[in-house]
């Protein structure tokens, strides 16, 4: 999970799935999922926080290229790079903390663990870019409600990935006793 390839690679598989597949799902109209912020959430906290947040600008740049919104994802996804120590901080803050602990995965966290911590900094993403992109409080409301059925249809997306490519090695160690 820490090898500098594998997050490498992990990183430019995401970016170009958000780019050329996930940018041309438009549920109803406005729910577009953003599978790439998945790269930022299964960072491993080991690494600096300067290393965390050019990772993060970096993948908001690429894809602020792509969706011509000049800085929006970029910004929306240091804020996420930002607020995700503290929010793991926050869920694990009755339990002793390892390596083991700061990877945000299938294998390690429990569903309801996961479930809120890719929803709340996915919530976080999809309100940022939400209110950047109108520069404007007027219809705050709709702009949440709209940021939360983004935010659902990202976790959904996002959980699901996680959970087909990371829960494989628990079920052959479960299958193999």
């Amino acid at each position: 999970m820490n090898n500098p390839l594998i997050v490498t690679l992990r990183f430019l598989i995401l970016l170009f799935v958000q780019i050329f597949l996930c940018n041309h799902i438009h549920f109803f109209g406005f729910i577009n999922p953003y599978i790439y912020i998945m790269a930022i959430l299964l960072m491993p906290l080991t690494l600096s926080r300067y290393v965390q947040y050019l990772i993060a600008f970096s993948a908001g740049l690429v894809v602020d290229a792509f969706f011509m919104t000049y800085g929006v994802h970029a910004s929306a996804c240091l804020l996420v790079a930002f607020a995700r120590p503290y929010l793991i901080d926050l869920l694990d803050s009755s339990r002793t903390i390892d390596d083991n602990t700061l990877l945000p995965m299938p294998e390690i966290k429990s569903f309801g663990w996961l479930f809120g911590y890719t929803f709340i900094l996915s919530f976080l993403h999809h309100l940022c870019t939400a209110l950047l992109e109108r520069f404007s409080f007027h219809s705050f409301v709709l702009t949440f409600i709209f940021s939360i059925l983004n935010a659902i249809f990202t976790t959904a997306v996002i959980l699901c990935v996680e959970y087909i490519l990371f829960s494989r090695k628990k079920y052959r160690k479960s299958r193999s006793k």
